[in-house]
């Protein structure tokens, strides 16, 4: 492991104990053996998360204490509608619901007990103004497979072969799909953190759905499938958008890309 990881992991810790109210209890729950159970986290801003894994706390970190995704793009403004594809436990969503009154957030997560958590956490949030949909976003409609990271089982990834852990079919739409389910015809803000499906989700979308997006702010997942960052780049920059890429400082192999479209 690279010392920047470390120097990373370390330097990070002050602002996830100032971010968190009663950060001696996460501490202890941190040290216990596991299993450990859930844990609760209520931010100094006010929302709580419930989270099962030291993985799941320090993705809370980077989504609502660092504003991640919004320090890569552009603030989340009231009125907005917002797309997670990802959704994971919930962390994006309940924090752009809470910046955006009067808009709406649509989440999506396929993974069952990933999706019971963000359900979990929009209610322990009181958020009225997101809908989460128990669905996967891919190249087509059907079904695809994720496969479980054996080392972090809350983590899955698009299947592909030479890879390890337990494959989960989940139901799956496209992105053309969405937009017309939806019935919208303006995204101002979709994120995406799929662990590699980003490439087909986008890549595979109509240049019409495309064009009805304001900003797209993704994490980036190289090595996972034949698709690089540097090739999705391109293909988002011949369909309107400018890109910017700000790297992972802990892993190579990961970044988050801004795309926002060019005005005509």
């Amino acid at each position: 492991m690279r010392f920047s990881r470390w120097w990373y992991y370390l330097t990070s810790l002050p602002t996830l104990l100032l971010g968190v109210t009663g950060w001696p209890a996460l501490i202890g729950w941190l040290i216990r053996p596991a299993p450990r159970g859930n844990v609760q986290l209520t931010l100094r801003t006010g929302e709580r998360f419930e989270a099962r894994s030291l993985m799941d706390v320090w993705v809370i970190k980077e989504t609502c204490l660092d504003q991640g995704y919004e320090r890569a793009a552009v603030p989340i403004q009231p009125g907005w509608t917002v797309i997670d594809i990802g959704a994971g436990l919930g962390d994006f969503t309940v924090d752009a619901a809470r910046k955006t009154p009067g808009g709406m957030v649509y989440a999506y997560e396929p993974f069952p007990g990933s999706f019971a958590l963000l359900e979990r956490n929009l209610a322990l949030n009181r958020v009225d103004n997101a809908r989460a949909f128990n669905l996967a976003v891919g190249a087509a409609e059907g079904s695809l497979s994720l496969r479980t990271d054996p080392a972090e089982p809350v983590m899955h990834h698009t299947a592909y072969s030479g890879q390890d852990g337990t494959v989960v079919e989940v139901p799956a739409v496209p992105l053309d799909r969405l937009f017309a389910d939806l019935g919208i015809d303006r995204c101002d803000f979709l994120k995406i953190d799929t662990e590699g499906a980003e490439y087909d989700i986008l890549m595979h979308a109509a240049p019409s759905t495309l064009a009805k997006i304001a900003h797209i702010c993704l994490e980036y997942h190289d090595g996972f499938t034949p698709h690089s960052h540097a090739e999705l780049a391109r293909f988002l920059e011949d369909h309107g958008f400018s890109v910017t890429i700000q790297p992972n400082p802990a892993h190579d192999y990961l970044g988050l890309m801004h795309a926002a479209r060019r005005s005509t």
